[in-house]
């Protein structure tokens, strides 16, 4: 039981204090020096410098007190009266010189009592006298001057542990511990004097434990030990210990005090510090070859070399020793290795530990002579790799039942030189090189391990993602914890296919690569690194992945992340070991620190398809608006009309650069429909062209250029136009060429007032029922004054005058050198002007009667009308 070596140690250098009962969460404080805590049963009154106990302060319900390393020197009859369910007290490192004889009286339930390392000059006997259930009593390291114990202590037959004596005990006697004949203890310890003056044959006979330990100096009297050892024959441990066996003086005798190692039955036998010289050493190894002891630990020993020591041969090294551990800790002198320049005594050795021995170098001998080290430990020492392995020597055959190699807290720096050492040894599976400079991308090179190498331990080395490729691809569990890598190779992980537990932590990983396959990892630790990124592809080529610790990095807390801790702690194949108290934001600054378990972005942010679907329909629903709104305002139709104007002024201006001649400038220009001709034809151009100073106007079937674009005339003649003039009807709603007409003169006006634009409504039109596309006409027909033709013929001369005044008076107008007449008597009597459209129709011939109705001019007019009658004429 491991509490029991915790107080046996006590009596020996490195041993543990007494340990303290940390305090549970529900502790309650009262006031006074102690704290009591664990619902008012503990109390914790440790290095208060209190100089008595603080009584009245303790609750009756208290079962364990601690009041070590205080100044008390006394225990009086009332400090633990009132305690009656007392069960633990440690009164150890005081200054008590006095125990009260009903001290405990009322503490009949006390089962551990520690008064280690006090003043007393005599045991307590009369106080401990009422304490029947004492399981453990430490009462050793005070000034007795006698280990005797009184006759009550038979009846402490549920005495468990002892400890007793002190630095005055100068002896022990036959008598001293006869009252514990018929108790059989876990742990027995003695502390002597180092001046030892006697010990009495047959003082340990009536001790019957199983952990056994001595703190006593055979200096002055070397054989005691043998008397010691012949007590303890035909007996049973699983411990002896001897701290300081030699404490002033190595041992120069020529006599065998180690013989009586022969007849002992005990697991572990353990020198704690103490004088070891090569003779001593070597009489206590050569006993043990032919005793039962299967362990042996030689720890903080001084050793030194035995200078009347002479290497006799075969006879003087040890070769038959059989133990399944040794252990060689803290040895002050390296040369302990090489007492036996043989290294025999290694040979049948299962388990062998050398450590915080420094030594720097390994003889080749050594090697050879391991044949039965199953288990080599040579951690905590100097080794660098040309100490280690050496090329001189020849490895083949060495170690060939060693599975487990441990070289942690050395100075090695080549993986190269390591893998040269480890391949000879056929059964190596446990490679453990921790705590090394392990990792140089020049020392990495040309790596040849071992194939039985399931488990390589290298955290705290330096690794570069570029020695990967060195390290055995065999292994199953591979430990790079702690080796500044910041990134991985993914080759190395493609190669090692027996991977199952991966262990990262603590490096400066920055990024999770996404093409890590990796088919039999079960285990993965990415804790502590530098990559804030994470995601469901992360780790989807690793189909056998089920443990996974990787907080403690500077998560981003994002989208992805989210759906990651989402997806894993909800599936529940993956399990997240260290989730959620090391999970947490730190970016984007607001959540920096947030716990990532309480960070919920939303939905619509997070999920992909519903922003597409939303992006998808409310794109959709833009569109479905724009096309309404295009159909009811017509705006494709003023697109095409906008596009014809640019068209017509981009022709205009090429012609104009390349000379070609202008047009005419007209007075008005008449926009009519084809069903409206007649009424132009006959009514309007008379009235107004044949006056004294007549009008000059503009009509399609008379005046557009032959030849040109109908787009192009229309624009370049209502731009030449002073005025422009609406026959508004049904007729004219329905005209495309009208539309365009009606747009360009618009277009015309943009920026200024319509005043240039006069309507000429020739029957009625209710302005509610014109397209959309007529919004400026209907807002002329609401906001502008228009004329309207008279069907009366008494009221049509009052229209003539009033379209006359608003046309204005007729002035001069300028005739380009392009007119209509010239350009139609140059080709010969024909007149083309245009394409034919589809709602342009010829004209029909008029009869001649009419010709005359009209004036001189408008017969002149009209002769050129007939000459357009062979070919079709475009007309609105």
């Amino acid at each position: 039981m491991i509490w029991i070596w915790i107080y046996l140690t006590a009596l020996l250098p490195g041993a543990l204090t007494f340990p303290t009962t940390p305090s549970p969460p529900n502790s309650t404080t009262v006031e006074g020096p102690c704290r009591i805590y664990n619902s008012g049963r503990s109390a914790d009154c440790l290095g208060r410098q209190l100089e008595s106990v603080p009584w009245t302060q303790f609750p009756s319900t208290l079962e364990e007190i601690d009041l070590s390393s205080n100044k008390l020197q006394a225990v009086h009859a009332d400090d633990f009266i009132r305690l009656p369910q007392l069960r633990i007290l440690r009164l150890r490192f005081n200054n008590i010189s006095h125990i009260d004889s009903e001290a405990f009286k009322n503490n009949k339930l006390l089962e551990r009592l520690d008064i280690f390392n006090n003043s007393l000059q005599e045991i307590p006997a009369t106080a401990l006298t009422p304490l029947l259930n004492l399981k453990e009593l430490l009462m050793s390291n005070n000034l007795y001057k006698h280990a005797t114990l009184a006759d009550s202590f038979s009846r402490f037959v549920k005495l468990q542990v002892l400890s007793m004596g002190g630095p005055l005990v100068m002896g022990l006697k036959k008598a001293d511990f006869q009252p514990l004949k018929n108790i059989r203890l876990l742990g027995f310890a003695i502390k002597c004097s180092s001046n030892l003056s006697y010990y009495e044959p047959g003082s340990l006979e009536a001790i019957q434990t199983m952990q056994m330990g001595f703190d006593m100096a055979i200096d002055q009297r070397p054989t005691t030990l043998l008397h010691m050892l012949r007590d303890l024959a035909n007996k049973t441990f699983s411990l002896i210990q001897f701290r300081n066996l030699f404490e002033f003086m190595y041992y120069i005798g020529e006599e065998d005090i180690f013989q009586g190692l022969r007849d002992i039955k005990a697991q572990q036998l353990v020198f704690h510090r103490g004088k070891f010289n090569e003779n001593l050493l070597r009489m206590a190894l050569l006993n043990l070859q032919v005793a039962h002891i299967k362990n042996l630990r030689l720890q903080y020993i001084d050793f030194a070399r035995s200078p009347t020591f002479i290497d006799s041969g075969g006879r003087s090294s040890i070769t038959d020793l059989s133990l399944d551990k040794l252990d060689l800790w803290y040895i002050s002198n390296p040369d302990v290795l090489r007492f036996d320049w043989r290294f025999t005594w290694f040979n049948k050795i299962k388990q062998l530990s050398i450590q915080y021995v420094y030594f720097n170098s390994v003889p080749c001998d050594s090697w050879v002579e391991m044949s039965g080290v199953e288990i080599l430990d040579v951690s905590n020492n100097r080794l660098l790799d040309h100490y280690l392995f050496n090329q001189r020597c020849d490895y083949e055959g060495a170690m060939p039942k060693m599975h487990t190699f441990k070289l942690n807290t050395n100075e090695l720096t080549s993986l190269k030189d390591l893998s040269s050492l480890t391949r000879e040894f056929q059964q190596l599976q446990v490679l453990d090189v921790s705590n090394n400079k392990l990792g140089s991308a020049e020392k990495s090179r040309d790596c040849v391990w071992q194939k039985n190498i399931t488990r390589l331990i290298a955290h705290h080395n330096r690794f570069v993602s570029e020695s990967l490729l060195c390290l055995p691809t065999t292994v199953h569990y591979l430990d790079l914890s702690y080796c500044s890598l910041d990134q991985l190779d993914m080759t190395y992980f493609e190669k090692a296919t027996n991977l199952k537990e991966l262990l990262l932590s603590g490096n400066k990983i920055k990024f999770i690569p996404s093409k890590w396959k990796s088919p039999s990892l079960q285990s993965l630790a990415l804790d502590g690194n530098s990559f804030g990124l994470i995601s469901k592809e992360s780790f989807k080529d690793m189909p056998q992945l089920s443990r996974l610790r990787a907080g403690n990095n500077p998560y981003h807390c994002t989208c992805e992340l989210h759906a990651f801790i989402q997806y894993t702690t909800s599936k529940g194949r993956v399990n997240l070991t260290d989730w959620p108290e090391n999970y947490k934001c730190y970016h984007p600054e607001p959540f920096l620190n947030t716990v990532i378990s309480k960070y919920f972005p939303g939905q619509l942010a997070c999920d992909v398809r519903l922003v597409i679907i939303i992006s998808v329909a409310t794109t959709a629903g833009v569109i479905f608006i724009l096309m309404l709104m295009c159909y009811i305002f017509d705006v494709p139709w003023y697109t095409k009309a906008t596009f014809q104007i640019i068209r017509a002024k981009y022709r205009a201006h090429k012609e104009k650069a390349a000379g070609e001649p202008g047009s005419f400038t007209y007075h008005a220009f008449i926009s009519y429909s084809h069903p409206d001709a007649d009424w132009v034809r006959d009514q309007l151009l008379p009235c107004l062209e044949s006056n004294r100073n007549p009008y000059r106007l503009c009509i399609h079937e008379r005046d557009f250029m032959p030849g040109r674009w109908i787009i192009d005339n229309i624009i370049d003649n209502i731009e030449n136009s002073r005025k422009v003039i609406f026959v508004l009807s049904r007729h004219f709603v329905n005209s495309e060429w009208c539309n365009y007409e009606l747009y360009f003169a618009q277009q015309r006006a943009m920026g200024k007032t319509f005043s240039d634009v006069i309507l000429v409504v020739k029957e009625p039109i209710d302005p509610s029922s014109l397209p959309s596309k007529y919004c400026k006409l209907k807002k002329m027909l609401s906001t502008k004054t228009y004329l309207e033709w008279p069907q009366q013929v008494s009221q049509q001369a009052f229209f003539w005058a009033q379209l006359k005044s608003v046309l204005g008076k007729p002035t001069m107008t300028r005739e380009g050198s392009h007119s209509v007449r010239s350009r139609t008597f140059s080709l010969g009597g024909l007149s083309v002007i245009g394409p034919l459209m589809e709602d342009r129709k010829p004209e029909e011939e008029k009869p001649n009667v009419d010709k005359e109705a009209k004036t001189t001019s408008f017969k002149g007019n009209n002769s050129e009308l007939s000459n357009q009658k062979q070919i079709p004429v475009v007309a609105f």
